[in-house]
């Protein structure tokens, strides 16, 4: 492997691919660096049964738009990983699998990246590693009995890898509510702590919710003129299904069926778990969101003059008749941790974080010149951190890289006296 290059690349997801991509059309020699294989966090830490939630038509990797023949269906895990595949292989990506990037340091030419095969030198860099680096586990997991299986919503596979018994699931968001129906459907017997994560509905009037939202220009708003401002790139993520060619996922409707439902995770005390009074409150807000999305949508459909079949407003199928103070763990085999990752970027040695460690930068484009970040929650729009927006940000990365490259190349003015 030459040792220098003009730009390296930092992770071989859809993000690392799409830089290379862009890079690649510029005739800017580069490399793209993964420590493990490509695509490897969709082939490890996903499910079995995993599905994108986003329809396929949503898949739009710069030059190499989905390619299959259900645009409005969703993608299963090891399609997703296939779909990759033929992406690096499409423009025949300069990809190094195996190379873990230690450590990053800035120095006057740029940056130095130590790896277990030597020290490589880049005059930029694109890190495209995501947000989700070390999976999070609360402090009482430790306290736990050990006849409970633990694992995290990155471990988890399937309901066959967990011991007989119920299975409890903490976490109500994108991951926790899809592996507790994942359970459900298995015929588990499931608990569920629940969040204050929000829901959304698959479909409404005739069409997926996402065809709508497309069109209301839902997913062109920008970081910059998001009501939340950059705190858009906290919020939790609706649940919602693309099982089974998409569905609502509906706790209540759970419950009816037996899955047993607390609100959060408080603490352990006495072989019990602790919750919070406020199941009723999650479940109400949950809908609460549904409901303002599906109104956007009726405002929409009337402004703009459309025929679309109406709907008869939702109604909660289940309530709580008491509030769950305490969950019993004798008769919980394992537990299904899907509360999240903390982001560590701690091995970039470069003044380019907040004081809470997350990049400071405009678009991708970080504070310190020539170092870049791509693939990130909201780096720009609601799509930077997915297949529908990344290709966006690689190309406006792309034409900042050329135009660093290009200032960097020019000769300093030298200075002259006119008095002489």
């Amino acid at each position: 492997m030459n040792q220098h290059y003009p730009v390296v690349i930092i992770g071989g997801g859809q993000a690392g691919l799409a830089m290379s991509w862009s890079l690649t059309q510029k005739n800017i020699r580069h490399i793209v660096l993964e420590r493990h294989q490509l695509a490897w966090a969709w082939r490890h830490q996903r499910w079995d049964n995993f599905c994108l939630v986003t329809p396929n038509w949503q898949c739009k990797l710069p030059g190499f738009p989905y390619d299959g023949d259900d645009p409005h269906g969703f993608m299963l895990r090891d399609d997703i990983v296939a779909y990759i595949e033929r992406y690096a292989q499409s423009f025949n990506a300069p990809l190094h699998e195996g190379v873990n990037v230690e450590r990053v340091t800035q120095h006057a030419d740029g940056y130095a990246l130590h790896t277990p095969i030597g020290t490589i030198q880049a005059e930029q860099v694109v890190i495209a590693v995501g947000n989700y680096h070390r999976p999070r586990f609360p402090d009482i997991a430790q306290q736990l009995p050990q006849r409970i299986a633990q694992v995290h919503s990155a471990e988890y596979k399937s309901s066959q890898q967990l011991p007989q018994g119920d299975v409890l699931v903490v976490g109500s968001a994108q991951s926790g509510a899809q592996i507790a129906e994942d359970l459900h459907l298995a015929g588990r017997r499931v608990h569920l702590c629940v969040g204050s994560a929000p829901r959304v509905a698959r479909f409404y009037r005739g069409r997926d919710v996402v065809d709508w939202l497309d069109d209301m220009g839902h997913y062109r708003l920008t970081v910059d003129n998001h009501p939340l401002g950059e705190d858009a790139r906290r919020k939790t993520n609706h649940y919602v299904t693309g099982r089974d060619g998409g569905r609502d996922i509906d706790l209540r409707a759970f419950a009816l069926q037996g899955m047993q439902l607390y609100g959060r995770l408080l603490g352990y005390q006495d072989g019990k778990l602790l919750t919070a009074d406020d199941l009723q409150a999650n479940l109400d807000g949950a809908d609460a969101t549904s409901k303002k999305i599906k109104d956007s949508i009726d405002t929409w459909i009337e402004q703009q003059g459309l025929q679309a079949p109406e709907e008869p407003t939702y109604q909660p199928l289940w309530q709580p008749e008491h509030q769950p103070g305490a969950i019993d763990l004798a008769n919980i085999s394992a537990i299904v941790w899907a509360v999240g990752f903390h982001t560590d970027f701690s091995w970039i040695e470069a003044p380019a974080f907040n004081e809470k460690g997350y990049p400071s930068h405009t678009r991708g484009v970080s504070v310190q010149p020539g170092l870049y970040f791509l693939g990130l929650p909201w780096l720009w729009t609601w799509g930077s951190g997915r297949f529908e927006g990344v290709g966006e940000d690689a190309l406006w990365i792309a034409k900042r890289i050329e135009q660093h490259a290009r200032k960097m190349s020019q000769p300093e003015a030298t200075y002259v006296d006119s008095r002489r």
